[in-house]
């Protein structure tokens, strides 16, 4: 069983994975790789938890890490039948990190039935042309977990939010998004950190509980930003911009990113109501990938930034990219900088 493309179906997959080790439904195999170690984790600690009783764990858990063992000492261990136990269970940690994992595939060719092995890479990946992911393909399960995009992400912690049965606010998703980047395992920490300091049967989370409980300030993060850039409301931008860059975390690359993101959709939009002046509304959805909530905005900043105000733009951030990396700056500093790509793009 392999993942399908796409993080609504890796988190299918996986809760799916989670459901059957609760209720004892044991793989003989699973590969679990990828960029993005949430997903592996998650389905890891779930097999861990739930594979074995407490008092079986002793003589039947084997848990090793790809430094420290040969491919030859975790097959040995796989192939080991379980004691006063039905099942046993070998996790190999780290397996990008050992020699010949490759050599795996050997075993996972005929795994035990009374075995559940677990392979799990971190920030890495099995090759798809070899036989280990070929076979594991074949017999077990792979989940196959790469870093989310940034345009991703709002959908992502609405979609995650939801499975813990609340809703999220879309403008509270994408402040949390500006917050964590692209890191899951970051975002599920401060939620769990959030509803301990939230009311007791709250249900909806907004943008004020984000600001309150995780640390951020919607009046001064790149999120509005680009919404005062999208209305060219000059002073609100120009004051955002000079904060934001006298940020003691600032990274000018990390903002440029996070604008070429907002020009890039305003350019798409742009282009598309060239070809369609009323698009329907899962057009609109598919050309910006965001909430429907902030779809006015963006009415106003593809006529604030038609398309060769948006190209523009974009070049504007390239040079700024550039600048921001060290090039040919001068005596500039980083606040500067900010202020002034700011006050570049307010008057295209």
């Amino acid at each position: 069983m392999i993942m399908a493309k796409g993080f609504q179906d890796t988190d299918s997959l996986c809760r799916q994975i989670v459901k059957e080790a609760r209720e004892g439904v044991f793989k003989p195999v699973y590969l679990l790789m990828g960029d993005e170690p949430y997903y592996v984790d998650m389905v890891c600690d779930a097999i861990l938890e739930h594979c074995l009783d407490e008092s079986e764990k002793d003589f039947n858990q084997t848990v090793c890490y790809g430094a420290d063992v040969t491919a030859d000492a975790v097959i040995t261990a796989a192939r080991r039948y379980p004691m006063f136990a039905e099942r046993q269970l070998v996790v190999l940690k780290e397996a990008q990190m050992m020699k010949g994992v490759e050599e795996l595939a050997l075993y996972c060719q005929n795994p035990l039935e009374s075995t559940v092995l677990v392979i799990a890479m971190h920030g890495a990946s099995a090759d798809k042309r070899k036989s280990l992911y070929k076979t594991v393909s074949k017999i077990g399960v792979v989940v196959d977990s790469p870093t989310l995009k940034d345009y991703e992400m709002s959908r992502w912690i609405s979609m995650f939010y939801q499975t813990k049965g609340l809703q999220i606010a879309p403008d509270a998703a994408a402040l949390l998004a500006e917050y964590a980047g692209t890191d899951l395992g970051k975002i599920a920490i401060e939620t769990t950190k959030m509803l301990k300091n939230l009311p007791e049967g709250t249900t909806q989370i907004t943008a004020s509980d984000i600001e309150k409980n995780v640390g951020i300030s919607r009046q001064f993060s790149i999120f509005e930003l680009t919404k005062e850039l999208s209305f060219k409301n000059s002073a609100k931008a120009l004051r955002i911009a000079a904060y934001i860059g006298s940020a003691a975390k600032f990274a000018m690359p990390m903002a440029v990113s996070a604008l070429y993101t907002h020009y890039y959709r305003i350019l798409k939009y742009g282009a598309l109501l060239m070809s369609n002046p009323k698009p329907a509304t899962d057009q609109k959805a598919k050309v910006l990938g965001v909430n429907p909530y902030f779809f006015s905005e963006y009415d106003t900043a593809v006529r604030n930034y038609p398309v060769k105000k948006a190209m523009a733009a974009i070049a504007l951030l390239k040079e700024y990219d550039y600048k921001g990396k060290g090039g040919e700056v001068g005596e500039a500093t980083a606040a500067q900088l900010m202020v002034e790509l700011t006050a570049k793009l307010l008057n295209l």
